[in-house]
């Protein structure tokens, strides 16, 4: 299940029916869990931790250190969940002191040549389309579509259930539900066609949509447009995920269309 070209350090630990294929180099301080197929060419640094049943294919650098010049050699790591398939020439970096680790969950599709930077969280079920470029202490939250090409800068925050077109510039944060694309980036509308596939309701995609009329459609700034969704849309999940994630975000959220 090791192929012999293959370069494992003796203090590595690796799982149960890992198959590691030729020219791989796995370094000290590196687990890998049961499960994992990792096919040629990968080298995998100091610091990383695989869950189970993950595939790396061929040309991956997983856990190189960070490309931050604040960083100084201080111990950090990369954490993995399972189920992920991290494709062809993918650079996934640790973390430096601002958090300590990189951390993607599970079931997780990222294509070929994107990279993610250091102190990165991405959660579950996201697919990160080729050649998406992510820099340091982004957010992705669960079930994100970001297209090919996508660039996201430092500290953003890209909100669940959301997608976002490919070749797009990230200059605000991407609310959950919403559709981002043209050029400038900017609200689209919502992710209809991904909510539909995931079992929402009729009434859920109707409070979203709604929610969103109300911040992009009614003429009203963000702080006016907040408090008329609390007075007139019912208490939800949707709409709970929608404010929290405005209360907190950094960048602000996308602008919208103009209107008329």
């Amino acid at each position: 299940m090791i192929h012999q070209l293959t370069e494992i350090n003796p203090n590595a630990k690796i799982g149960k029916d890992v198959e590691i294929g030729p020219f791989c180099v796995i370094d000290d301080d590196v687990e890998i869990g049961d499960g994992c197929k990792i096919i040629s060419h990968v080298h995998i640094f100091p610091g990383t931790r695989l869950g189970k049943n993950n595939r790396i294919f061929p040309g991956a650098s997983i856990g190189a250190v960070p490309q931050d010049l604040k960083f100084v050699g201080e111990y950090t790591t990369l954490e993995v969940g399972d189920n992920n398939t991290i494709r062809e020439c993918v650079t996934l970096n640790r973390g430096t002191a601002s958090k300590g680790k990189t951390v993607i969950g599970s079931n997780n599709l990222i294509m070929a040549y994107c990279h993610i930077g250091h102190d990165c969280v991405l959660g579950n079920k996201i697919v990160m389309s080729n050649a998406t470029q992510v820099a340091g202490e982004v957010h992705i939250d669960d079930w994100a579509v970001i297209g090919g090409g996508t660039c996201i800068p430092q500290f953003s925050m890209i909100g669940k259930h959301s997608m976002t077109s490919g070749m797009s510039g990230v200059n605000k944060d991407v609310p959950p539900f919403a559709y981002a694309g043209r050029t400038p980036i900017q609200y689209c509308g919502i992710n209809i066609v991904g909510m539909t596939r995931r079992g929402f309701k009729p009434e859920q995609i109707e409070a979203v949509k709604n929610i969103y009329r109300i911040i992009y459609q009614s003429g009203l700034n963000l702080t006016k447009a907040v408090e008329k969704i609390k007075e007139e849309i019912p208490q939800c999940e949707e709409r709970d995920e929608i404010l929290n994630f405005i209360a907190t975000s950094q960048h602000g959220i996308l602008k919208g269309p103009k209107l008329d």
